[in-house]
């Protein structure tokens, strides 16, 4: 076998002498051609010698001599390397590669190619192996194979591509979407280009995934002894839209829902609300849906969010363990489903919930055959070559009265008892427990004996560990564990090989039936909790402004029970760290699309503090005043005022950056050269993504004061700025003005290109609602060069868009759109409805008077104008400019203006 792929070898043996060892390399590139004199001359030497033919003959002398049995053929035009092409590495590969077995093909390399040549030809034919070699890593590699050629190959898209489309499959999104930022960073920065449309488009296979099974566990044991219960389930999810497995704790109720879910062809959505008290928001925060960030929106319930995001939608929900909140459950699930016809509810929980039309599937004890496969199964993972007597297994399994819980828990045991010393010690066990209370359900005793006996036979430490786990809410990382349970590794990898705790995607959580038993067992660690998030928050924040921001948003959460739950106990324990924490988290809050979620909490804090902030805690106040307005009851502009007062007290910049912004929005724009401007610019930082927050700000004002070249002189410079930074939010927040200010001035080709780097850039973050605002930019864009096709593409993809994330007045702004396009193509009755659909859809603004209606008031003005009525096109031209002055809006006020001038007196 001849090798180039990695040293060259012949036989795996090398050749030692470096000018044969080239002369050999370039033979075997060219196995069964001829090669000519001169080539391969120039190809060893860079300077030929005198006698250069004497000296190649006597090479190739050599090399046969080195080389026993080598066939080297001497023609009068040069020599050629007899072999077959299955004997030759790198002609095998692409016969591999062709025949789409690049994984194989991958395999022949063994390095570098020509790793051990040093020679004048090697390097061009380095470049051309190395081509083959990235090809197969392209079409057959592994993720490591990726990364390893995408770090020695940084600018290759399609090698980038492949990891990312491989980062995707492996479950790893935001890892993928680095690699993408990574990469366009570096094109503009080596080369001054985007991305290609293949390195675009597998960026978008990712973004646009939306898991059509978001958040369904993934099981990392076999699914044992219910294929009856599968197919009955699956059956009646089809036939009915709400089925609820029922049953005690631990029958397996969630591991059933879940492989059901698994099998589903459409659309699912896992909900656990084991750790919330909120379902309508865990349920929102389970189909992935956000609010937008970029402008302001109307403030919508989260029941009413919930419900305009599934009322077009069809989807499975799987909604685990609602016996905790079964009451708040049963009524967000029974308004849903009696306002969103397409969606179906797989629930499970110890209760049924009592809506109308619910179908109950009990889980019941597994048989003695499947308890038993299932024991040996779970035997078996702990200790491979696990055997037993199968009576002996059945009759632990009858014991433990056919409770997969329970026998999962004794089968975890086999690692260190004998299967007689369980037996016995089970029999010990419950003959202690009959003593106890005989009132107790016979499966809830059971189930009880097997988790006490499985505590009983832990060691102090992991005793100790298992209780004081339960102060986490959802699960928790090893550093969280590690740091508020004071505990070290060994013990908990001791308690996860024991079951006690689950391990998934680097994180550990507790079985609810489990959690239940250690927390009569646990010690008070809710203040020490709620600390070590604060630290973590604090820690994070300038993270989510800089270029790892996905990274730090996805690992804050990953603990946003933790959170919500540190949040809670300080509000009643100790308000000065519940200040802390929601000032903490407002970055991570605003940027995650859950302005609601912390608006409500701010507002709990702020009821729970009074009128009077604690001493030291001013600023985290005033911005809980800041963040909780918007959904105050009473006099919301008090709220305001206070806090624009306990701002102006501060000397240096706020402590959290995201504070000057919202002081900003909450105030609304100011007038030009006013004092509010310059209080709120003495307080910006001088940090990075400040200045940048600057340049935004001063480019805004300078565009609705009428001078759009500064403002887009102003926002190019924030754009640059954001992106040095790494914020993709502050960026795509500055590309989407410049992008508004370009439609103005009539430059469509410039507007799409920074709608489309906005837009780009919100898709990364997963801004669904953002990205919908984003597609409309677009549509009016594409509207302005003439394609009305290309334009009403658009409005209707930014009307699905924002449906899916329940965004009313995206919804509205992508009527308008289409209103628009109507009235262009004379469809007048369409557009005048499209108008009142829209308007229907704005329920108000947040940050003022609600600038959506101001433009739809100007598109029913062109409306009736177009039909010739221009007593009416004057009133409505006039509502919006009674909104648009409201609002300070000069650049709409004066198109506003000009449409009136167009009018013919009357």
């Amino acid at each position: 076998m001849f090798g180039v792929l990695g040293p060259v070898l012949v036989d795996g043996v090398e050749v030692a002498a470096p000018r044969q060892r080239a002369l050999l390399a370039m033979l075997v590139l060219d196995t069964g051609r001829i090669v000519g004199h001169e080539q391969l001359i120039g190809g060893l030497y860079s300077e030929p010698p005198a006698g250069a033919a004497n000296a190649l003959q006597s090479q190739v002398s050599r090399l046969r001599r080195t080389v026993p049995g080598l066939v080297i053929e001497h023609h009068p035009a040069g020599y050629r390397l007899l072999a077959a092409p299955s004997e030759v590495d790198h002609l095998r590969c692409a016969e591999l590669l062709e025949a789409g077995r690049a994984a194989e093909a991958l395999a022949l390399w063994r390095g570098p190619a020509l790793a051990d040549v040093d020679a004048p030809f090697a390097q061009v034919a380095r470049q051309r192996l190395t081509e083959m070699l990235i090809g197969c890593a392209v079409s057959g590699g592994s993720t490591q194979d990726l990364r390893k050629v995408v770090a020695e190959h940084p600018l290759r898209e399609d090698a980038r591509a492949a990891l990312i489309r491989s980062l995707h499959r492996d479950g790893h999104q935001t890892e993928a979407l680095e690699v993408f930022a990574q990469g366009r960073a570096l094109l503009a920065d080596e080369l001054g280009v985007d991305p290609s449309p293949a390195l675009a488009a597998a960026h978008l296979e990712v973004l646009r995934a939306q898991a059509p099974h978001r958040g369904v566990p993934a099981q990392l044991t076999s699914f044992v002894g219910r294929d009856e219960d599968l197919r009955r389930v699956s059956k009646w999810l089809r036939d009915n839209r709400l089925v609820t497995l029922i049953g005690p704790g631990g029958t397996g109720k969630t591991r059933l829902a879940v492989e059901v879910a698994h099998r589903e062809p459409g659309e699912v959505a896992f909900v656990d609300l084991s750790a919330t008290a909120d379902v309508a928001r865990a349920m929102l925060d389970g189909l992935g849906i956000r609010e937008a960030g970029l402008l302001s929106a109307g403030p919508v319930s989260v029941q009413d969010r919930l419900r305009a995001a599934l009322s077009t939608r069809e989807v499975v929900l799987v909604v685990d363990n609602c016996e905790h909140v079964i009451d708040d459950a049963a009524r967000v699930l029974g308004d849903l489903l009696s306002t969103c016809p397409d969606v179906r509810v797989l629930a499970t929980s110890r209760e049924p919930l009592g809506i109308t039309g619910e179908t109950l599937s009990p889980v019941t004890a597994l048989d003695d055959d499947a308890a038993t496969r299932l024991f040996l199964d779970r035997a078996q993972a702990v200790k491979p070559g696990f055997h037993a007597d199968l009576d002996v297994i059945a009759e632990v399994c009858r014991r433990l009265d056919g409770i997969a819980l329970a026998i999962e828990l004794a089968a975890a045991r086999v690692r260190s008892l004998p299967l007689t010393e369980i037996t016995a010690r089970l029999d010990d066990r419950f003959r202690l427990l009959s003593k106890g209370s005989r009132t107790a359900a016979p499966r809830h005793r059971t189930l009880h004996a097997v988790v006490g006996w499985s505590w009983d036979l832990l060691t102090d430490a992991e005793r100790d560990l298992a209780a004081r786990f339960t102060v986490f809410s959802g699960g928790a990382s090893l550093d969280a564990v590690t740091a508020v349970c004071d505990s070290d590794v060994d013990t908990l990898i001791s308690l996860a090989d024991k079951s006690l705790v689950e391990v998934a995607d680097d994180r550990y959580r507790m079985l609810d039936t489990i959690h239940a038993f250690c927390a009569t067992h646990a010690p008070d660690l809710a203040q020490r909790h709620a600390r070590w998030f604060l630290e973590r928050a604090q820690q994070a924040e300038p993270h989510l402004r800089a270029h790892d921001q996905i990274e730090w948003l996805a690992r804050l959460a990953a603990d946003h029970d933790n959170l919500v739950a540190a949040v809670t106990w300080a509000t009643a324990h100790d308000l000065r760290l519940a200040l802390e924490l929601v000032a903490a988290l407002a970055t991570y809050y605003w940027f995650r699309g859950l302005r609601t979620e912390a608006a409500q909490q701010a507002d709990a804090v702020l009821h729970a503090c009074g009128e009077t902030p604690p001493e030291g805690h001013e600023q985290e106040y005033s911005l809980c005043l800041l963040i909780a307005w918007p959904v105050a009851t009473g006099d919301q502009s008090a709220r305001v005022r206070q806090a624009d007062e306990l701002m102006d007290m501060l000397v240096d910049p706020p402590r959290y950056p995201i504070m000057t912004m919202m002081w900003g929005m909450a105030l609304g724009a100011p007038q030009d050269d006013s004092q509010v401007w310059h209080r709120r610019n003495r307080l910006l930082g001088s940090d990075p993504w400040s200045a940048a927050l600057a340049l935004v700000g001063d480019g805004l004002v300078a565009r609705m004061g009428g001078d759009p070249a500064t403002g887009t002189d102003l926002l190019e410079r924030a754009a640059e700025a954001f992106t040095r930074a790494g914020d993709r939010w502050g960026a795509a927040l500055a590309f989407n003005q410049l992008g508004e200010i370009a439609m103005a001035e009539g430059d469509a080709a410039g507007a799409l290109v920074h709608i489309e780097r906005g837009r780009a850039l919100l898709d990364e973050l997963g801004a669904t609602e953002d990205t919908a605002e984003a597609v409309i930019g677009r549509a009016q864009a594409t509207l302005l060069t003439g394609d009305l096709d290309g334009a009403r593409t658009d409005f209707a993809l930014a009307l699905t868009l924002s449906r899916r994330a329940g965004a009313l007045v995206i919804q509205a702004g992508a009527r308008l759109g289409l209103a628009g396009l109507a009235r262009l193509t004379g469809d007048y009755a369409t557009a005048r409805h499209e108008c009142d659909l829209a308007w229907e859809l704005c329920p108000g603004g947040w940050y003022g008077p609600d600038q959506m209606r101001c433009h739809i008031a100007v598109e029913r003005g062109r409306v009736a104008k177009a039909e010739g009525d221009p007593d009416l096109a004057r009133r409505h031209f006039e509502e919006a400019l009674r909104r648009a002055e409201a609002q300070r809006d000069l650049v709409t006020g004066h198109a506003v203006r000009v449409e009136l001038a167009a009018l013919p007196v009357t």
